[in-house]
């Protein structure tokens, strides 16, 4: 494609993907949830949430649960608007119903187009290796190579990981709160990298409800909260619900003032540029050291 292309992404990490990629001036449309970098917020937003998001972590996930049970799709694609924008390219994913419009979506949104040759990338990555392969594919379904930044942030990962120690602390990643959740896909590995073992999850696994006997029986040296969409103030906010379990105050990490919360919409849970900067948060937790992240995108919640 090269010069001139016009790209829609309708995933934040494939947002971030592009921008990073230089070819923010070739994304003519978002989804309502790409918010990085700041300036893409002036793109026509092409997607909307069918149903409430409002209220707690466990509203939420009522609302959820509804909607995948009556069949309901849970975001809409503006076709017409889709239309008007002329795509060469649009990117999505086709990995979790309720995290972004899916392949399926894209598809009967172009339906109706005549005349007009669209390529369609699809995200669905599982691991870290898998992230920075979506990063190649999408660069070439661009006409860009991604070779330098994709070599770029695996040496910052493996510099990161690089430095840990002999110990390896058990550390439980809080993905959503109630009910509780552990981590899946690639945040596991990134636990290991960052130089701990992870507690409810396993790497390249979707991430899973946790029972409060599994949650006692891993007892965490370390926690981890970043439940996905929330950023770091709606995170210590909603971590209250967990002093609801009687399993929760008698922790370890809890008891020890071990527990940390961290921005999770912008980190860790998009598969693109910043799981740089998600491992080194994590780091940053691991060693117990006041990083660059610290107080700005992850915090001890014992210290709010």
């Amino acid at each position: 494609m090269g010069a001139g292309v016009r790209i829609v992404s309708l995933i934040p990490s494939a947002t971030e993907i592009v921008c990073a990629l230089g070819l923010r001036q070739s994304l003519v449309g978002r989804s309502h949830e790409c918010d990085f970098p700041v300036d893409v917020d002036g793109l026509p937003a092409l997607t909307r949430a069918r149903i409430s998001l409002a209220g707690d972590s466990a509203a939420i996930s009522r609302s959820m649960a509804r909607a995948l049970e009556d069949a309901v799709a849970i975001y809409e694609v503006d076709a017409p608007l889709l239309d008007s924008l002329r795509p060469d390219l649009i990117v999505t994913q086709d990995q979790c119903e309720v995290c972004a419009a899916s392949l399926l979506q894209v598809e009967a949104a172009l339906c109706a187009r005549s005349g007009r040759d669209v390529a369609i990338v699809s995200l669905k990555p599982s691991s870290v290796a898998e992230a920075m392969d979506d990063i190649m594919r999408v660069g070439r379904a661009a006409g860009i190579d991604a070779t330098p930044l994709v070599t770029q942030l695996r040496a910052r990962m493996a510099e990161t990981s690089a430095v840990t120690s002999a110990r390896r602390p058990r550390l439980l990643y809080v993905e959503w709160i109630e009910p509780i959740m552990g981590p899946g896909l690639w945040t596991p590995e990134l636990i290991a990298m960052a130089g701990a073992e992870p507690v409810g999850g396993v790497a390249g696994r979707h991430a899973r409800w946790l029972t409060w006997d599994e949650v006692a029986a891993g007892d965490p040296d370390l926690v981890v909260i970043a439940p996905c969409g929330f950023d770091l103030a709606r995170g210590i906010e909603e971590s209250a619900a967990l002093r609801r379990s009687p399993v929760w105050c008698n922790l370890r990490a809890v008891r020890e003032g071990r527990v940390a919360v961290a921005d999770g919409n912008a980190f860790f849970n998009r598969p693109g540029p910043r799981l740089a900067e998600s491992l080194q948060i994590l780091r940053e937790v691991v060693s117990g050291s006041a990083g660059p992240h610290f107080g700005v995108n992850w915090r001890w919640l014992a210290s709010v």
